[in-house]
């Protein structure tokens, strides 16, 4: 049994803002289920609510730089995963939270009104004092497991800051990145607010392009680098998706390695699922078209259940790649097919969805923001589930979509690629309009022979993206470390 120390800026279900969240509250319980020893630290904001929670710490001073901060340890506890259906009676796993009022006290987690807190850099800085604090005093780790840019600064202080503190002598150092398109990077005038100096902040530590790098630093002190698909973990190679740091990933490329996400099948499953009009299952699919029309009926949708229906459930965002229906727009509307799609974002993206509702409101609808009930029946109720990306590390939705029987059409990039293939969806490479309406044709041309669409489906809800698969080959990185 390892002791592992998971560090991140959010986990399902207390704070969410998109996948990161998802494998925080899936992945640790997965672990625990097969015999690791789990904690997960995280800030405790304004918005969080933890029923019965425990105040395991009451006053852990944390000193960064020039500023002191009194901080309280929250801790609730959250049963292990089920394994093979079968449900642990393991100690489960243990959320503590960094109660400090001043830093995350606050309505975002990182930003409001699409704008960052500007004192993110402390904010964040504290969270991995915070962590290395717990490891001293609650909960001794053999590995320190951080998670995105957040929690990039364990291993300077660790390995820097503190190398002097015997209390970590041989603990590891994990780092997942999660979207290595995001990497904390601050003004170079902040390392002071983070009590770093020369002995981290320099062109082969810290630094980056003059600026302060959270993620540059949690890669080059880490001991191990994951990400979250093989095929990511090899994307961010090279120049295309590296972001700026595939260099010193190539450089470490022996601690690289890309481990699939899971999905947590308790809640997307749809032979039990509560959100969606009828339950179904890969033995009885008649429940789906069930799902179909009431979709077509909540959404006021007025196109024949026979018309086949995509469904898109994203955030809109450039990464996401949905501007390239822009220029297809009058081609998707002249096809025979309806589009459903949930989400929010960037404006010019909101705007190509609203034009295409506004001009054919009986075959194109859209719905802008989150809704976690309507984004589970658009997954039972349509027939094909759309991600053009740019790049993904992993994704989650067209993994949820083939449990779902709803066939993806995906950009053949990051865990796209690693989890469709062509029994169970329809893949386009170039990033270009043509491409993926190319894409779409084949999947309607597809549609018009049921019998086969069948069996796609059916290879699609029988494959297994669990986490069970994935806790094993974290289990196997931590015994290597």
């Amino acid at each position: 049994m390892s002791r592992i120390l998971m560090v991140t800026p959010e986990a399902a279900p207390f704070a969410k803002t998109g996948g990161l969240a998802e494998v925080l509250g899936s992945l640790p319980r997965a672990l625990a289920a097969i015999g690791e020893e789990v904690v997960v630290v995280m800030p405790r904001y304004q918005s969080v609510v933890i029923p019965a929670s425990e105040r395991v710490w009451h006053a852990m001073p944390i000193t960064m730089g020039p500023y002191t901060y009194i901080v309280a340890i929250d801790q609730v506890v959250v049963p292990a995963a089920m394994q093979n259906g079968a449900s642990q009676n393991g100690p489960g796993v243990r959320y503590m939270f960094v109660d400090c009022p001043p830093l995350f006290g606050r309505p975002g987690i990182y930003g409001e009104w699409g704008a960052d807190y500007g004192d993110n850099h402390i904010r964040f800085g504290l969270l991995n004092l915070a962590a290395i604090g717990i490891g001293r005093e609650i909960f001794r780790p053999d590995v320190f497991h951080g998670h995105d840019w957040p929690a990039g600064l364990l291993g300077p202080y660790l390995r820097e800051m503190l190398k002097a503190d015997p209390t970590f002598f041989g603990a590891k150092i994990a780092l997942t990145i999660h979207n290595i398109g995001y990497q904390g990077n601050f003004p170079a005038s902040i390392a002071g607010d983070l009590g770093l100096d020369g002995r981290v902040v320099h062109p082969e530590g810290a630094e980056f392009w003059g600026l302060v790098s959270f993620l540059k630093s949690g890669i080059v002190w880490a001991d191990a680098v994951t990400t979250v698909s093989p095929a990511y973990a090899r994307e961010i190679q090279t120049p295309e998706y590296g972001y700026g740091l595939d260099g010193l990933l190539r450089q470490k490329s022996d601690r690289v390695t890309g481990i699939l996400n899971g999905a947590d099948y308790e809640e997307w499953n749809p032979a039990i699922d509560p959100y969606i009009a009828a339950n179904y299952s890969a033995h009885d699919l008649s429940g789906k078209w069930q799902a179909k029309k009431a979709l077509l009926e909540e959404l006021h949708l007025t196109a024949e259940p026979s018309r086949p229906l995509i469904g898109i459930v994203s955030r809109f965002a450039y990464q996401k790649g949905f501007d390239l229906l822009g220029p297809i727009a009058p081609e998707l509307a002249a096809e025979d097919l309806t589009l459903v799609a949930l989400g929010s974002g960037e404006q010019y993206v909101e705007q190509i969805f609203r034009d295409l509702a506004r001009a054919h409101p009986h075959h194109f609808a859209v719905q802008f923001g989150y809704d976690h009930a309507l984004s589970h029946r658009i997954f039972a109720g349509s027939d094909m589930f759309l991600m053009p990306s740019r790049y993904e590390p992993c994704g989650l939705g067209q993994i949820y979509a083939m449990r779902y029987g709803t066939i993806p059409i995906v950009r053949a990039t990051g865990g796209l690629d690693d989890t469709v293939d062509d029994a169970t969806g329809f893949k386009f490479h170039d990033h270009t309009p043509e491409d993926l309406l190319a894409a779409i044709r084949s999947a309607l041309a597809a549609w018009k022979d049921q019998s086969q669409w069948r069996n796609r489906m059916l290879a699609g809800m029988h494959k297994d993206f669990s986490w069970d698969a994935s806790a094993l080959e974290y289990q196997k990185l931590y015994r290597s470390l």
